[in-house]
This record gives structure tokens, C-alpha cells and sequence, in this order.
């Protein structure tokens, strides 16, 4: 594919390097270690279900999606710069 002054294979190091960072941001997000009885957040019961299910969960399921709903409005920046990304 032509792409101007870049190198051959540069857009799929592009994509290859987003999906890496997304891979580690995910993987540094991974709680470990013994899980909460109690969310830090709202003092409420974790499910014992949940504790075995996620180990080092420290959250209850609303606290937890609170706080991913945060999170998701920090987004990672389009690295191709796509023409078409510019123009929305």
C-alpha cells in the first residue's frame, strides 16, 4: 500500500502499537492478591461468588462500574491520523 514517505509496513506497526498499549494498559488494571470482603468504596458486602471469581477484587459490582465508567472517557489518541478521523 503507498502511503507517501513512510516505510512499508508502518500503518500495521501503527495498529500493532496500539493494540500493545491497550494489552498493557488492561493487563496493569488486573487487580491480584486476596480479595475484599467489604468494597473500599461504599463499605457494602462483596459477594463470596465474586471474591472467587476475581481474585483481588476490592470493589462491589456497582462501585466497580462507577469507577470503569470514569475511566472511559480517558481514550487513547487515533495514531493513524486517518483522513478520515479528521474529518468527523
Amino acid at each position: 500500500m503507498a502511503s507517501g514517505w513512510a516505510r512499508e509496513g508502518a500503518v500495521q506497526d501503527q495498529i500493532d502499537a496500539s493494540v500493545n498499549d491497550a494489552v498493557q494498559y488492561a493487563r496493569s488494571n488486573l487487580a491480584s492478591g486476596s480479595s475484599a470482603e467489604l468494597c473500599e468504596e461504599c463499605d457494602a458486602a462483596i459477594p463470596q461468588a465474586r471474591r472467587l471469581a476475581l481474585p483481588g477484587v476490592r470493589y462491589c459490582v456497582a462501585c466497580q462500574q462507577a469507577i470503569e465508567g470514569k475511566s472511559a472517557t480517558v481514550g487513547a489518541f487515533n495514531r493513524r491520523g486517518s483522513k478520515d478521523s479528521q474529518l468527523r
